[in-house]
């Protein structure tokens, strides 16, 4: 019989500036697969794509002139990035990202448990809610851990965000049956690994000290909308300037030529993972 995976152990990384989509992508694959400078390799990359496809008239249009004066449509310089950057990383590992609302994923907004992950995107922030070893977590890096959802509180969880405008994406594929200990050495440092039990016992304590108010998400006592207010808070004090980031950032989008290349190490370690 097959053992859990990672050990039983669940990856979580904790917010960080404003990278809230590499902590998704990280979630959904439960590991620290990629950092925010592989993310920026893929978002260039694609703006140049955008750039060619843009350029393949007999002329610049008025369309180039002025997506090329907007800068990146995949990333900001304070490390937000693009859903279509999130699906380029998930895809290097045979993951798809479906809308919930397309008729392909119509079984998943009947039975939600039946499927894996699901990536939710409100705003500026996302988050990832996975199924590791049969249960269902909230791997929201605003929180300290992730938290436990049953599953009959996970179809309720969905619909409630649905409700509320999150837009809601299926992740659905081949997931990693473990992380490789290459990544694990090479850890963006965001991450930690945590037994399901530390995990419980560090989700009562927050509760228990930041009452729901305080918490951007529902809660599983009381389905509210998200606190918003709460939530621009939160992006006041992700908006500290990175200079670090910033720089680096930029010199990715700059170098088109190099866009491919965050991708390298993870596509050398894919055999190593899936089964």
């Amino acid at each position: 019989m097959e053992g859990p995976s990672n050990g039983g152990l669940l990856y979580h990384e904790v917010q960080e500036s404003k990278l809230c989509a590499v902590h998704c992508v990280n979630t959904v694959l439960q590991g620290p697969f990629f950092s925010e400078f592989d993310l920026a390799a893929l978002a260039s990359d694609l703006d140049r794509k955008e750039r060619q496809m843009l350029l393949e008239g007999d002329a610049v249009s008025d369309d180039f002139l002025r997506f090329d004066s907007e800068g990146s449509h995949n990333v900001s310089m304070d490390g937000d990035f693009s859903i279509q950057v999130l699906q380029k990383a998930l895809e290097v590992w045979d993951l798809q990202v479906i809308p919930l609302d397309c008729p392909v994923a119509e079984p998943a907004q009947i039975d939600p448990e039946l499927e894996n992950a699901f990536i939710c995107h409100l705003q500026d922030h996302w988050f990832c809610i996975r199924k590791v070893n049969g249960e269902w977590y909230n791997f929201d890096s605003l929180y300290a851990a992730p938290e436990h959802l049953s599953k009959f509180y996970l179809s309720a969880y969905l619909d409630s965000l649905k409700g509320f405008g999150w837009s809601i994406f299926l992740v659905r594929g081949n997931f990693p049956k473990e992380c490789p200990i290459s990544f694990s050495e090479a850890s963006n440092g965001y991450g930690q690994w945590l037994s399901p039990e530390d995990a419980q016992r560090m989700t009562k304590s927050c509760n228990a000290t930041q009452p729901d108010p305080r918490r951007t998400n529902l809660s599983q006592e009381n389905l509210d909308p998200p606190d918003m207010p709460f939530r621009e808070e939160e992006e006041a004090l992700y908006d500290m300037e990175d200079e670090d980031l910033k720089a680096a950032i930029a010199a990715s989008l700059m170098d088109s030529n190099m866009a491919s290349a965050g991708t390298t190490t993870a596509t050398e370690d894919k055999s190593q993972c899936n089964s």
